[in-house]
């Protein structure tokens, strides 16, 4: 599923010529494109999709947004582990915790 989920912007800088921002969506960070709304400041909420804010939104609707998407574990499908989430919907066990259980050099 590829959903657009708000995020508030923490910082601004630009990458070879392209106006980003760090977002924060409910404690996990990632790098967005701004180019659509590029009046956006630090602070402001924005809507997400593939990696760029496509629309600002109000504080109050991205946290009511990000609190039901956290009860759904949509945000886990979206920004959690990939591998653990594939094992888990195949019905199999995460081969990286398995790697990392039958590892020595890897201690918990």
């Amino acid at each position: 599923m590829c959903l657009a989920v708000p995020g508030k912007v923490l910082s601004l800088h630009e990458r070879d010529g392209t106006l980003m921002s760090v977002v924060d969506f409910g404690g996990v960070h990632k790098d967005v494109c701004l180019q659509y709304i590029p009046d956006a400041a630090v602070g402001d909420y924005v809507v997400v999709h593939v990696g760029f804010a496509i629309q600002r939104l109000d504080e109050q609707s991205a946290l009511q947004t990000l609190a039901e998407f956290e009860r759904l574990g949509v945000l886990n499908e979206e920004f959690g582990d990939g591998f653990a989430i594939a094992a888990k919907q195949a019905g199999v066990e995460n081969p990286e915790t398995t790697q990392q259980r039958d590892d020595p050099e890897v201690t918990s």
